[in-house]
């Protein structure tokens, strides 16, 4: 028991720890998506640099490139990265974008790694769709789920028809890495297919565009600062608060002049990021 001389001090150190903890908190703790990180955006780092770089902003959640952790690499090895993430308050919750295979034992690679690293979903671009028989089997034998990438116009998976009609036909846990920034280039509206994707997007890639025109004519998808392009973030915000979404929206960038230093990408990303979900 407290003596009663020193209840007040103890009073006001529970008050200065209490904020404390509440500023170090997310903004959407328990209610909403995570932010996390995309390495595509660190790939001029090692991981190393990029571990000191997600803890320099306060970004938790990791979604690993193959040049970062390699799911052909050593179990030794990638436990040993594991740990490092862990003594750093990191997650490493998915990697990709992926390839796939016809190979049976190359697809299980992937989900071993999964297993391992403690995973819940892998990033896919199926390039041939023969290869979604043993992908659905895999998906079912480790209960691992599967998000399906999009690119732009003209790439396997960008128009959302092509997906849904994988989702209609493949089990539950197949869904969708929807990739705000490529959906928006090639002319959908992000919160509208968000919603027709319904409870099946897994992962989100964080990311903006514009297009610029040159003197033939031809359009170009350049990346932008997140909020700054033409993707309809006012949308999709309203739609994954409608939807209570809990997953996460990875920061990502395509563009090489963002990457050579992406600190002002991602800070102004998380400055976006944390006003558009309250």
């Amino acid at each position: 028991m407290i003596p009663r001389c020193f209840q007040p001090f103890a009073l006001l150190l529970a008050a200065v720890w209490a904020l404390a903890n509440a500023q170090a908190a997310p903004a959407n703790a328990g209610r909403g998506p995570l932010l996390g990180l995309q390495t595509w955006t660190c790939r001029n780092m090692t991981f190393d640099q990029v571990v000191a770089f997600a803890v320099k902003h306060g970004v938790t959640q990791i979604e690993f490139i193959k040049a970062h952790l390699d799911p052909s690499a050593t179990p030794k090895e990638n436990l040993r990265k594991k740990a490092i993430l862990e003594q750093h308050g990191l997650t490493a919750y998915s990697f990709g974008v992926n390839g796939t295979s016809l190979d049976p034992a190359a697809n299980r690679t992937l989900f071993e790694f999964a297993k391992l690293m403690g995973m819940k979903v892998i990033i896919v671009e199926p390039k041939n769709p023969a290869e979604w028989d043993n992908l659905e089997a895999l998906v079912k034998e480790y209960d691992i789920k599967l998000a399906i990438h999009n690119h732009g116009t003209g790439s396997t998976y960008g128009d959302p028809v092509t997906v849904k009609k994988i989702l209609a036909a493949r089990d539950r846990r197949i869904g969708v890495c929807l990739d705000v920034g490529w959906v928006t280039s090639a002319g959908f509206d992000a919160a509208a297919i968000f919603r027709d994707y319904g409870d099946r997007v897994y992962d989100i890639h964080f990311k903006d565009k514009t297009t610029e025109t040159d003197a033939k004519g031809k359009a170009t998808p350049v990346d932008t600062e997140i909020g700054q392009g033409k993707a309809n973030y006012a949308g999709l915000f309203a739609e994954i608060k409608k939807s209570q979404w809990r997953g996460v929206m990875a920061i990502e960038t395509d563009s090489k002049a963002f990457a050579e230093d992406p600190n002002r990408l991602v800070a102004a990303a998380k400055t976006f990021f944390n006003a558009s979900i309250k």
